[in-house]
């Protein structure tokens, strides 16, 4: 892609426990990839990682790539059933989230506050274990020209991870950009502290 702040080594497969395993509390990676195949690699390895740990893993995204990764833990022998009866696997659709506290095409932070506090709550259960979350409302709103409120909600998430001390991932469609070396790419991979590899 052209861009290597931040970025981490192809090494390791984004498959793996060893690329996702422990993560620093607050960091916050992004994807820009080339194939859903590649992106749902990088997922795979996160949700997997976090629950093969018992964190609490929590995934905001939509009904395929939720529908595809469930198919993806369940063919790895991953107990999802007992991890969603226990909390520790909670999984929401991007868009309903998002209508929770979007207002006027902005992310209103009171309400987000409310909703993002609630879901990490669920995650973290009374034992308060180490979650990790995945979003990808933020590729909605990029996906519907509405870059603004993108960049807005990115912000609103870093401040959130700031204070509940949480890693968090973001993924966007490298559809959703005009060139390679796009101001607006650039902008996106400054609002995070790791880059995840995108292309094969």
């Amino acid at each position: 892609m052209g861009i290597t702040m931040g970025s981490v080594s192809r090494s390791a497969s984004v498959r793996t426990d060893t690329f996702w395993g422990k993560l620093q509390p607050s960091e916050h990676s992004v994807q820009i990839y080339g194939s859903e195949t590649i992106f749902m690699d990088a997922l795979e390895g996160y949700a997997s990682a976090g629950l093969r740990r018992l964190e609490g893993v929590i995934l905001i995204s939509t009904a395929p790539h939720l529908h595809e990764l469930e198919k993806r833990l369940r063919a790895n022998w991953l107990n999802l059933d007992r991890a969603r009866w226990e909390g520790r696997y909670v999984a929401l659709l991007a868009q309903e989230v998002l209508s929770r506290f979007m207002v006027d095409g902005m992310p209103d932070e009171s309400l987000f506050n409310s909703v993002a506090g609630a879901i990490l709550e669920r995650a973290r259960g009374p034992e308060k274990r180490p979650v990790r979350a995945f979003g990808e409302m933020v590729a909605l709103l990029w996906k519907e020209g509405n870059w603004t409120g993108a960049m807005a909600l990115e912000c609103l998430w870093n401040k959130s991870q700031a204070s509940a001390k949480f890693p968090l991932f973001c993924a966007y469609p490298r559809e959703c950009f005009k060139d390679e070396w796009s101001t607006s790419i650039r902008l996106v991979c400054a609002a995070h502290s790791r880059i995840v590899p995108g292309y094969a």
